[in-house]
């Protein structure tokens, strides 16, 4: 079990996501939140499985004078895209609803990355979902804003809710990529740690 691996290692997870937290409580490992704000550009150019890992990286860098040798730090990024559009974190009702309304009825993908630091080692792995959504009603996309407030979600929507209970109509990949964190690749990477 992972618990008996990371036995005298303390995990840290920066991430103030609820689901991240709460996908990680689900590998039975103990762990404690770390945050510091950090600018989530990139540099033009990049493919989207690469932007979601420089992403991470870029996180993980924030803390690096930080870590000690018994601490295993764990970053991510998560990114919707429709074709080559990325959809990031929306600034206000208005963009969420351009985003909504950009992914109704249609297929887009959601790549989530992963990077696990410690003070001498990182590795770093991403994760790709495609999922599908039924048509959108205006009334539908305003109810969920309204309702759920999506500000900060990729892509304005989180899978787990009442958005992805009526709309989903299929989903090509894991749900906990689409969530945010790709767990079966984190614990794979957590097991890779020398």
């Amino acid at each position: 079990m992972l618990s008996e691996l990371l036995n005298n290692k303390k995990l840290i997870l920066a991430s103030q996501s609820p689901r991240r937290q709460e996908l990680l409580k689900a590998l039975e490992v103990d762990f404690e939140i770390r945050l510091k704000p950090i600018d989530e550009s990139y540099p033009p150019g990049m493919q989207p499985g690469a932007i979601a890992e420089y992403i991470a990286k870029k996180k993980a860098e924030a803390f690096s004078d930080m870590l000690q040798p018994d601490e295993i730090l764990i970053t991510g990024d998560t990114l919707v895209f429709k074709g080559d559009i990325a959809l990031g974190k929306p600034n206000d009702a208005q963009e969420a609803q351009e985003m909504l309304q950009l992914l109704s009825g249609t297929s887009h993908e959601v790549i989530s990355s992963i990077c696990v630091t410690t003070s001498t080692q990182q590795l770093v792995d991403h994760d790709l979902a495609k999922v599908y959504f039924r048509t959108f009603t205006s009334e539908e996309i305003t109810h969920y804003i309204n309702t759920y407030q999506p500000f900060d979600k990729a892509g304005a929507y989180g899978i787990q809710e009442w958005i992805g209970h009526v709309a989903l109509q299929k989903l090509e990949g894991s749900y906990n990529t689409v969530m945010g964190l790709p767990t079966q690749k984190l614990y794979d990477l957590l097991q890779q740690l020398e």
